[in-house]
């Protein structure tokens, strides 16, 4: 493999990382000097700076024609944020779930996902398709300013302290540019190489989208929830998963959309296996969210694996191996409708227990 080609690969990588954390830090401080809270910063900022490498890599590659590693990219980007972003998260520390998370943002993100299914059946997405998800998308953050908005969230200030504000408000500005500056410059070399890697090994662009340039994008959503974690800043994290896989869908797939000359072609392994895997990990959000409202230990481990077992098919199935038709039997058949189950006894039994509370509350 050609080194030079490799080296472009790796730098478009690190240019993307490094660029959206220098994006996602500058315009995280802007925000909360302006005192929105970490919920809000997550859902918007983060998740929106966090997706700057998914929107960059989806914009080039549907204006120079590469369709399945667009799909690829936002598709597998989903399922990472989900299974391997969440995944990590929880087994580093329990998640707790916002009750607006649970009522607004994660009914959203499935509303979205059920919808680029829906649109995408035909195997072909195109301007209208892409009106449609931008309109979604700007629905969806003109009602989350508006709930959050309140009058004199600022403090007074003197003008000393004015004009060291409007002095730190520039400064983060010129850091937000030079962030997504090296975005735009690490998509680029991303795709080109990820386009010649993929020749080269003789696999589909789908399958570097779905794995290298997916979990690569991914890494500054990894990052952010790995530091929020730590820090105790659940809300951040959990807003930062959740506005993502929004992000992905409603703006950069409909921004792509929009601009892609020919519009996007949707394969058929891409309709029949990797969209109902994004679709089955979404729904599968929402009630684990909503039984504990918080996302647990073990939970996240389960995520972790069935991720882990997702990569393998996705390596079986590109070197043509059988193993991949096993795991895939395995999954569809075993694991898929044991989840289903386990997850329907949980929230059922939840629902006993709000009820039982309830009768407890009226008859005190």
């Amino acid at each position: 493999m050609d080194g030079f080609v490799v080296a472009m690969f790796v730098a478009g990588l690190g240019a993307l990382v490094f660029g959206a954390e220098m994006l996602v830090r500058h315009a995280s401080a802007l925000s909360l000097k302006m005192g929105i809270p970490p919920l809000i910063i997550g859902l918007t900022i983060v998740a929106f700076g966090t997706g700057a490498p998914e929107l960059a890599v989806g914009v080039y590659a549907a204006w120079v024609g590469q369709d399945d590693l667009l799909m690829g990219n936002i598709v597998g980007s989903n399922i990472a944020n989900i299974l391997l972003v969440l995944g990590i998260g929880a087994v580093l520390a329990p998640i707790a779930v916002n009750r607006q998370v649970i009522k607004l943002d994660a009914p959203v993100m499935i509303g979205a996902s059920v919808l680029l299914f829906g649109l995408a059946k035909d195997g072909f997405l195109g301007p209208a398709d892409g009106f449609i998800f931008v309109l979604g998308c700007t629905l969806y953050l003109v009602y989350l300013l508006q709930m959050e908005k309140t009058e004199d969230t600022l403090p007074a200030t003197s003008p000393a302290e004015a004009n060291q504000l409007k002095s730190s408000i520039v400064r983060h500005t010129i850091w937000v540019c030079a962030g997504l500056a090296l975005i735009i410059l690490g998509s680029r070399w991303l795709i080109n190489s990820a386009v010649i890697i993929a020749a080269q090994l003789g696999v589909s662009e789908t399958f570097i989208g779905l794995t290298i340039v997916a979990v690569g994008t991914s890494l500054p959503e990894i990052a952010t929830t790995i530091i929020a974690c730590i820090r105790g800043e659940r809300d951040l994290a959990i807003g930062n998963v959740v506005g993502s896989c929004t992000f992905n869908i409603l703006a950069v797939l409909g921004i792509s959309s929009l601009i892609a000359p020919n519009g996007i072609s949707v394969s058929h392994t891409t309709l029949s296996i990797d969209l109902p895997i994004m679709l089955i990990a979404t729904l599968g959000c929402l009630p684990l969210f909503f039984t504990h409202h918080s996302l647990s230990r073990l939970e996240g481990g389960i995520f972790l694996g069935y991720y882990g077992l997702y990569t393998l098919y996705l390596i079986f199935h590109a070197i043509q191996s059988p193993t991949a038709g096993l795991i895939g039997t395995v999954f569809w058949f075993a694991l898929l409708p044991l989840t289903v189950i386990v997850t329907l006894i949980v929230t059922m039994q939840y629902r006993q227990k709000i009820k039982a509370g309830s009768a407890l509350e009226k008859a005190a």
